[in-house]
């Protein structure tokens, strides 16, 4: 594995992500607390491990490399649509951090009520984080590669 494969890998993470935020909800809503909490944090680890990942990709193509990020240029008549989903992913992901953390510490400090009252919107809102995550890497690697 080289540097090169770490958008493929954020991609899986992403994905992964998705898949333990869709089955914490699963668990939860049939009153399986402990899955739920298991698949929540391991949705939270699976985030953060991206986030590095994502951190180190960056970094190397802008001070090793002297590059920016990947630009989507072809095809043109494509390119609003993947800036929409691209800006939208990127706010809010930037957005859901403090919601996560919020959340989880209110699990943790079993202050369930008010973990409810915010994980309904922290859910939905990383759920679309992780799965835009996943279409941005299909979009700009497979579908739409760009060279």
């Amino acid at each position: 594995m080289t540097i090169h494969d770490l958008p493929a890998v954020n991609a899986t993470l992403n994905a992964l992500s998705a898949i333990f935020l869709t089955a914490g909800f699963i668990f939860i809503k049939r009153g399986n607390k402990i899955a739920h909490r298991n698949c929540m944090i391991s949705a939270f680890v699976t985030s953060i491990i991206f986030l590095i990942c994502y951190i180190v990709y960056h970094s190397y193509r802008f001070y090793v490399l002297h590059i920016g990020p990947t630009k989507f240029v072809n095809p043109e008549w494509f390119k609003p649509i993947y800036l929409t989903i691209l800006i939208t992913h990127t706010i809010l992901a930037i957005t859901i951090v403090p919601l996560i953390l919020i959340t989880l510490w209110r699990a943790k400090k079993e202050r369930f009520e008010q973990h409810k009252k915010i994980a309904r919107w922290t859910w939905p809102l990383w759920m679309y984080v992780s799965v835009t995550g996943v279409i941005v890497y299909w979009l700009l690697y497979i579908k739409f590669p760009q060279h």
